[in-house]
């Protein structure tokens, strides 16, 4: 289940809750979920009870209204109700390994859709390169998730201090595109090539693509073992795990995001937050289970599933990287 998926849940069971005379409230037009701050607060948190409780009724009456009646929703494993008024749902085993296939089945796709369709993003010309680039990328990221582009002002960024010929040939393309991208609007870019070109941790680029290529090495290892990709129910419950799906769960909402508020740096910022969540899955499981068996021990369903898990992993960089006009390299 995705952000997007029990986002919906949640405003048909407030709907329900509603037409059955067990709230009176005012039904929202959307409900948002997100990635709990800490660990132990369930896969997701949504602060709906307090949203409606605004002015008329307890915002914990609402919340253990809601709570009830998400627990009859499939994929729903548990909801807890946490003071004012948030709701913290974890969803079910076979969730996880649901998500891991619909990534997989997607490929670079996942995330693309029509959840803007019918939404209008103004965009106009734009002279200046950094400003031109974003309106490039953010007609992408309309098209991706079904919106349509229509006549108004261009992005408002901060305009780069130098020409495009200039960056391009002190960066190279995928360098001078992650410097003018990644960066929110209202920040100026970094354009200093000792950073952007670095191949170390420090250079958030190298991370997004680093992750790219130690995970296609990956696969081409287990392809050349016989190990097939298999997302298993149950085999996810390590916080790195859950870490790294939750992100690959919230990339259909970024792109939306993203195309929504024409700010290609959000997607910036979440593909270096997957490559980050990757690597501590990876190295947490190198030495006791790794994706692939080492020595005389023979390929077991977890690590078919963690196999799968890394391969999603993949996909989600690969996508999100194409959709900003950056490589996603197989070797780094």
């Amino acid at each position: 289940m995705t952000p997007a998926q029990l986002s919906r849940t949640v405003l048909h069971t407030v709907r329900r809750a509603v037409e059955d005379d067990e709230l009176c409230v005012a039904v929202p037009e959307r409900v948002k979920v997100r990635t709990p701050p800490r660990p132990g607060c369930g896969d997701y948190a949504t602060n709906v009870a307090l949203l409606l409780a605004r002015g008329e009724g307890d915002a914990l009456v609402i919340a253990e209204v809601l709570r009830r009646r998400l627990l009859r929703a499939p994929g729903i494993a548990r909801v807890d109700v946490a003071a004012p008024g948030f709701l913290n749902i974890t969803l079910d085993a076979t969730s996880h390994a649901q998500l891991v296939r619909d990534v997989l089945s997607q490929g670079s796709r996942y995330g693309h859709g029509d959840s803007l369709a019918g939404v209008s993003v103004p965009l106009g010309p734009a002279n200046e390169v950094r400003a031109a680039l974003v309106a490039h990328v953010v007609r992408g990221l309309v098209g991706a998730v079904g919106g349509v582009v229509v006549p108004g002002h261009g992005p408002v960024v901060r305009a780069a201090p130098v020409s495009g010929a200039e960056l391009l040939r002190s960066l190279g393309p995928d360098a001078a595109r992650w410097a003018l991208l990644r960066p929110a609007g209202h920040d100026l870019p970094d354009l200093d090539p000792a950073r952007l070109l670095s191949q170390r941790e420090g250079n958030p680029l190298f991370r997004v693509q680093y992750a790219h290529a130690r995970i296609r090495a990956l696969m081409r290892n287990a392809g050349e073992l016989g190990i097939t990709p298999q997302p298993e129910a149950g085999a996810y419950d390590h916080p790195a795990e859950i870490g790294l799906l939750a992100l690959l769960a919230d990339h259909p909402r970024t792109i939306e995001a993203a195309a929504r508020h024409r700010a290609p740096d959000q997607l910036a910022r979440h593909l270096v937050a997957v490559a980050d969540a990757f690597f501590r899955f990876h190295d947490r499981f190198h030495d006791d289970c790794p994706p692939i068996p080492t020595g005389e021990l023979k390929p077991s369903a977890v690590h078919r599933s963690r196999l799968a898990l890394a391969d999603a992993a993949g996909a989600v960089l690969a996508g999100g990287l194409y959709l900003l006009g950056i490589s996603a390299p197989e070797h780094l």
